[in-house]
């Protein structure tokens, strides 16, 4: 999906407003007509031996609450991430939460272990790399090896309003990225008319 709809999307989800995206609508669940991956920096590419399965575009809250970070200062500490998954089509796939943790329509799940990340927009959040750290049901997510949270949008902690009046407030930052999906397969490299 573009950025555009996403934008569109998010607009419409979290704020009401009209989204007219033109993107067209598909009935597929997975978000892939490609099986390629995507260009990434050295430090977010999939290993060997992986390829790449499904992806989904998210569109939510990067959750954030105001803790004192020591005796005299105060931050904005991450909580979790509550988003909802949407196939090329738009169709809802799936949702994100603590973990961090991505759920399929089919109630699979995999729960992610951070292995590097890149800030390509430094007004976004970091583009990250993780590795699977443990699945729960039978679908789609259950033989997931590794995931890539890419095209971040939004979501960074706010620069302001956490202090000592503000302790135990919850702020939630609206956010969209797109999540790739990577199995193994038996060899190396990637579909043939992947670059």
């Amino acid at each position: 999906m573009t950025n555009a709809w996403k934008t569109g999307l998010l607009c419409a989800l979290l704020t009401g407003c009209a989204a007219n995206t033109g993107e067209p609508t598909s009935t597929g669940s997975e978000a892939l007509s490609s099986k390629c991956p995507p260009s990434v920096p050295s430090a977010l590419q999939v290993p060997d031996g992986n390829k790449l399965e499904m992806s989904f575009d998210a569109v939510g809250v990067q959750i954030y609450a105001c803790k004192a970070t020591s005796s005299s200062s105060y931050g904005w500490v991450f909580q979790a991430p509550q988003a909802t998954l949407y196939n090329e089509g738009g169709q809802i796939a799936g949702t994100h939460y603590a973990g961090p943790t991505w759920q399929a329509d089919d109630g699979s799940t995999v729960v992610g272990a951070k292995l590097a990340a890149s800030t390509p927009d430094p007004s976004s959040i970091p583009w990250l790399l993780l590795r699977a750290a443990s699945h729960s049901g039978d679908g789609r997510m259950t033989p997931v090896t590794y995931v890539q949270r890419l095209d971040t949008v939004g979501g960074k902690a706010p620069a302001t309003g956490c202090d000592a009046d503000h302790v135990g407030a919850v702020a939630n930052v609206d956010y969209t990225a797109t999540y790739y999906f990577y199995e193994e397969r038996d060899g190396n490299g990637h579909p043939g008319n992947c670059p």
